[in-house]
């Protein structure tokens, strides 16, 4: 079997679908975002891009921060919704029956129904082509206290994640391994 080769494009899948909240508790809106993703460890820096066009561009170009809201099989419509629809015409909290939860550290509204919550300031703008990319600085994890276990971890193979992968949604499958088990040494019994 071979490899057919196409034109260039994004195709890294699959990448998470999430929904990022901006704005503040008055005026909020909620916008799909697939292209994320972590950039550092240390500060914790992540990144969302998103089209100028986009009506949470200048909402969080202006405010410099946002939350970014893990999505589940249990969010796929409203996640979906949230991307098709426009803030400039529909309260997306509203029509999808979402609970603003206000942050720590932003002005931006959490979504309550989200399993984790991370609450970021933007601290550069790269103006790449179709999409602007905000890196942002961490300030808070927010994880619903019904996902931790008993050793006080956070359990995320109890939240049915999704993930966005070629046009389509697709829930988490099942944990396979954990960092550094293929080098991990046996312990003797």
């Amino acid at each position: 079997m071979s490899k057919i080769t196409w034109k260039p494009g994004t195709f890294v899948y699959p990448i998470p679908a999430v929904m990022v909240s901006c704005g503040t508790m008055e005026k909020s809106n909620i916008i799909t975002v697939a292209w994320t993703g972590v950039i550092n460890t240390n500060p914790a820096m992540v990144y969302i891009s998103i089209r100028p066009e986009r009506y949470s561009y200048n909402l969080i170009r202006n405010q410099k921060e946002f939350v970014i809201n893990l999505t589940t099989k249990d969010l796929a419509k409203a996640t979906d919704w949230c991307g098709c629809r426009s803030g400039a015409k529909y309260d997306k909290f509203k029509e999808m029956h979402l609970t603003k939860e206000k942050a720590k550290f932003v002005k931006c509204p959490m979504i309550k129904e989200s399993p984790v919550s991370v609450e970021c300031k933007v601290k550069e703008i790269k103006e790449l082509g179709s999409h602007h990319m905000f890196i942002a600085e961490v300030l808070s994890i927010n994880a619903d206290e019904k996902y931790i276990d008993e050793k006080g971890a956070f359990d995320i193979s109890k939240c049915n994640l999704i993930s966005y992968a070629n046009g389509g949604y697709y829930m988490q499958g099942k944990k396979i391994g954990k960092f550094g088990y293929s080098v991990q040494k046996k312990i003797k019994k």
